[in-house]
């Protein structure tokens, strides 16, 4: 099936492009998204028609488009989690998830133009993207976390691994210093009762003169 293209598509073609599709993705996508018509003679003869017009609007969405990811691009969002000890989520993090951390923290952005590589189901700082525009995109960072604290730790560099280990340490340190405690108390406890005993041996030693 052929469509005369509205705008850019990645891996398609650019505004104006006649290009050929399978009858499904136009109809499911390209056609209802108004990336695209059918490129009947009516169709061509209006887009010419309505070309200067069109790359006009285009040139302003994108400008548009571009002093928002310079304000976006790297920006972190927390999104607050339950996971396991080990890190696994109860669940997963999505692009509605992001769209919504980032609009809560000022910035407009639709779920459907957040994408990701691969589910997001561990604790830790992924990145997503968000296509502005087709030409312009940013990229963001999710810090998924079990509390603010915890994600603050994750923003300084710790993955929850590093984190688990160093709690494991702590723990570790606070047993030994008790038995350090237990035994110098013990010590002392017997420095103590060395003069006494010391001191009875004594005792019997006149008795028995």
């Amino acid at each position: 099936m052929q469509v005369i293209l509205l705008e850019r598509v990645a891996k398609l073609g650019q505004m104006g492009d006649v290009v050929d599709v399978k009858a499904g993705y136009a109809r499911n996508y390209l056609l209802p998204q108004k990336k695209a018509l059918t490129a009947s003679a009516a169709n061509i003869a209006g887009f010419e028609a309505q070309k200067a017009q069109l790359e006009t609007q285009n040139l302003e969405t994108k400008k548009e488009a571009e002093d928002m990811a310079s304000r976006l691009d790297g920006q972190q969002f927390i999104v607050i989690r339950q996971a396991s000890d080990a890190g696994a989520l109860y669940g997963s993090v999505t692009p509605r998830d992001a769209a919504e951390a980032a609009t809560e923290a000022g910035f407009t952005v639709d779920r459907k133009q957040v994408s990701v590589e691969a589910p997001i189901k561990h604790l830790g700082v992924h990145n997503m993207f968000v296509r502005l525009h087709p030409e312009v995109s940013a990229t963001i960072e999710i810090n998924v976390a079990r509390s603010t604290e915890e994600a603050a730790l994750q923003a300084s560099g710790k993955s929850i691994q590093e984190l688990a280990a160093e709690a494991e340490a702590e723990a570790e340190f606070e047993i030994a210093e008790l038995f350090d405690d237990i035994g110098a108390a013990a010590n002392d406890d017997d420095m103590d009762d060395a003069p006494r005993a010391e001191a009875t041996e004594s005792d019997e030693a006149s008795d028995e003169a």
